[in-house]
């Protein structure tokens, strides 16, 4: 990856990670050190579970988070290589 797509991809990590929900979502993704449903990041944050479905998206279209589906559930997780390698520390100043 040359240096421009390097900073295009911080470029998008940076405006995803913009909105309050979504790093409210890494926080709580973080501290609880395990895969959660949308359901129960909702009741987290207080905020129906498609609003967090949307902002999951969003988070996974730049790689900060992993979803994995098992029946009609989906699990979700951080994507900690994308973290190290981006954002060096930042999980640690949540």
């Amino acid at each position: 990856m040359t240096i421009e797509q390097e900073d295009q991809k911080r470029a998008e990590i940076f405006k995803t990670l913009s909105d309050e929900n979504r790093l409210k979502m890494i926080r709580i993704l973080y501290k609880s050190q395990r895969e959660m449903t949308c359901g129960e990041v909702g009741n987290e944050l207080s905020i129906s579970k498609s609003t967090v479905s949307y902002h999951f998206k969003a988070l996974r279209s730049v790689q900060l988070t992993n979803t994995r589906r098992e029946a009609q559930s989906k699990f979700l997780s951080l994507n900690l290589e994308t973290f190290a390698k981006y954002l060096p520390g930042f999980l640690d100043s949540l």
